[in-house]
């Protein structure tokens, strides 16, 4: 993944720094790492990796009150211990090879070192939030690492005589999971961000599975394709299962009785499954947490991911370039906080400013800044009034002046009026190409005019041609439509 100029996803709604500190102490894998941080101490007996000690593992579990009949009680112990070390909340001093017998455990005489709590332990009660997120940020890479590793019980099979791992006979790649589990997050997130910056609607898991997998511009899935959707949905079952303790998503696992059908190999149509209940394929939607944390993966790849919010101390130029690329609501929320912070008659003065420009986003800005302007109060008519006699924002100001009651509003020659509506078409197809709405506005803005193509293609804006070749594809009425596609030939003739 590389940078870009422009974003290339929808700008994201994060919670504060606050709230999602407190969500992150809040993780189950997190809190349980913070608390054996602050149970570490002199007795803490380490083996050569950092890892807890097999004989240590039933107290530590039980400081976590987990219940000592749950086979898996060991393993949640050890997980969250892993946390707490990679994350700095442990120090650990690990055993010197030659230990001597002394400095050995008591347990075969394995050699073992010791821990106590880290330095950053502090940082969770002591801290400013953004600490706090520093430290979550740590335990999900953790988290997302041990994802990515198969099964043990796969990586005991794959051993070789030398105890090396065997990759061939693991079908397994490390490099490919990581990339995959990457993907998997930013489909995640971008099917997220798409449904309004913060969407509170889970996710399918046949839905995310089949973003991996399906090839774009296919119609009917084969059977094959469906095979390849399902298998994937069991692995991102397995994934999930994963990844929820640490914050990062909310899940609904797979329905247990479709995973025994699976196994048993029942052909698809003999399941018996009720297909409108989606959820029991499972659903799984990414926590403000989550939004927060994949976002900053991106961010460290180079990936242009904006969040709501970030424009607000940039200047209107900066503001109307950036949202001439965003949706409609997050471009308004956008503008909401920027504008929020100034004084009215400012800002309108700034934003009519940066709107100004005859090159290709020219329109679009324009249409932000409208947008824009729409906040405004009558604190801003003499910043409005003031571009009145001026080609690209006549128009634009005249229309505020009107929508707002205001007197004495000239009237503007029929040269703005043809140059507004080509700027108002080619904004329109800039934010969101050829929509079924585009149509009646271009009935609209021609019905009042007689003559109208006779004297538009005159108009000196860069997008005229461009606006009059889609009235000629577009516009309802076909003898209207071959006008337009007439005078679309007259502006390319008089173009070098």
């Amino acid at each position: 993944m590389s940078a870009e100029s422009h974003p290339t996803l929808p700008p994201v709604r994060l919670h504060s720094d606050a709230e999602l500190a407190r969500d992150a102490l809040g993780a189950p894998l997190f809190a349980r790492a913070v608390r054996l941080a602050r149970w570490a101490g002199p007795a803490t007996r380490v083996g050569v990796g950092g890892e807890l000690a097999a004989e240590q593992l039933p107290a530590a579990a039980a400081h976590l009150g987990l219940d000592a009949g749950d086979e898996d009680a060991a393993g949640y112990a050890s997980q969250a211990w892993r946390v707490a070390v990679d994350t700095g909340l442990v120090d650990v001093t690990e055993p010197e090879e030659d230990t001597d017998a002394e400095g050995a455990g008591e347990a075969g005489g394995e050699p073992h070192g010791t821990a106590a709590p880290g330095e950053d332990l502090a940082l969770v009660t002591g801290g400013a939030p953004g600490d706090v997120l520093g430290l979550w940020r740590a335990a999900l890479e953790t988290v997302l690492a041990d994802t990515a590793v198969p099964d043990l019980e796969d990586l005991v099979d794959a051993l070789d005589a030398g105890g090396e791992i065997a990759f061939d006979r693991l079908d397994w790649n490390p490099g490919r999971e990581a990339d995959f589990l990457d993907e998997v997050l930013a489909n995640l997130y971008l099917l997220t961000v798409a449904e309004g910056g913060a969407s509170e609607r889970p996710i399918p898991l046949p839905v995310l599975a089949a973003s991996m997998v399906v090839p774009d511009g296919m119609g009917e899935p084969t059977d094959a394709v469906l095979e390849q959707v399902s298998d994937a949905m069991m692995r991102l079952d397995d994934q999930f299962r994963q990844l929820e303790p640490i914050g990062l998503v909310e899940f609904r696992p797979v329905d247990e009785e479709l995973m025994a059908q699976a196994d048993e190999d029942v052909p698809r149509g003999e399941r018996e499954v009720d297909d409108e209940d989606v959820s029991r394929y499972g659903m799984v939607r990414l926590t403000p947490l989550g939004l927060y944390g994949i976002r900053a993966r991106m961010l460290e790849a180079g990936v242009a991911a904006p969040a709501v919010g970030e424009l607000a101390g940039k200047g209107a130029d900066a503001l109307l370039d950036a949202v001439s690329s965003y949706p409609e609501h997050a471009a308004q929320a956008e503008i909401e906080q920027w504008m929020a912070g100034r004084e009215p008659a400012d800002a309108v003065a700034e934003l009519l400013a940066a709107a100004r420009g005859d090159d290709e986003g020219g329109p679009l800005r324009r249409l932000r800044c409208q947008q824009a302007l729409a906040l405004a109060g009558p604190d801003a008519e003499p910043a409005v009034r003031s571009v009145l006699d001026e080609a690209e924002l006549g128009g634009l100001a005249r229309v505020w002046l009107a929508e707002h009651g205001a007197a004495d509003v000239p009237a503007p020659a029929p040269e703005m009026v043809f140059w507004l509506t080509v700027d108002t078409i080619a904004a329109q197809l800039a934010a969101d190409g050829e929509t079924e709405e585009l149509p009646l506005l271009m009935e609209t803005l021609t019905a009042h005019h007689t003559g109208f193509f006779d004297q538009v293609w005159r108009v000196e804006h860069p997008s005229t041609v461009q606006v009059l070749e889609a009235m000629g594809r577009l516009h309802p009425d076909r003898k209207t439509a071959k006008e337009a596609r007439k005078a679309a030939f007259k502006a390319r003739s008089r173009r070098p």
